[in-house]
């Protein structure tokens, strides 16, 4: 069969060189079509590889500032709980009674004419 097709002559006419002129010209186009849309291709690949790598980036990121911001409010709320209890505490500093009290307990402060006994807090030795 291919012998054949090579055993044939070409016409040397007009039309057929401007056939084989549009022929060669479609097949260029087509390559140059493919050869653009290949190049398209792979733009838009590392395009989406580039957005997809910074996205997850940034979501990392985000995680990490979300636990960060937990844990500091945590912190905030821990530190918010003391400074209620120191205010409280001074509250009942600034009260006389109760600081004669503390006083009384911890230092074995004792008023006129009393007695103080220390019991050892050990249970019983028999």
């Amino acid at each position: 069969m291919q012998d054949q097709r090579d055993s044939v002559a070409k016409i040397d006419s007009g039309y057929v060189k401007q056939y084989d002129a549009y022929v060669e010209r479609q097949h260029k186009k087509k390559k140059r079509l493919i050869r653009r849309l290949a190049l398209f291709t792979i733009a838009s690949l590392l395009l989406l590889g580039g957005l997809l790598t910074y996205h997850i980036q940034q979501r990392n990121l985000y995680a990490e500032k979300q636990a960060k911001y937990e844990e500091l409010q945590e912190e905030m709320d821990l530190l918010e709980k003391q400074e209620k209890d120191f205010k409280e505490e001074i509250k009942l500093l600034n009260d006389e009674e109760y600081v004669l009290q503390i006083a009384r307990t911890n230092y074995f402060f004792s008023k006129e004419g009393e007695i103080i006994f220390k019991i050892p807090d050990n249970g019983p030795s028999y």
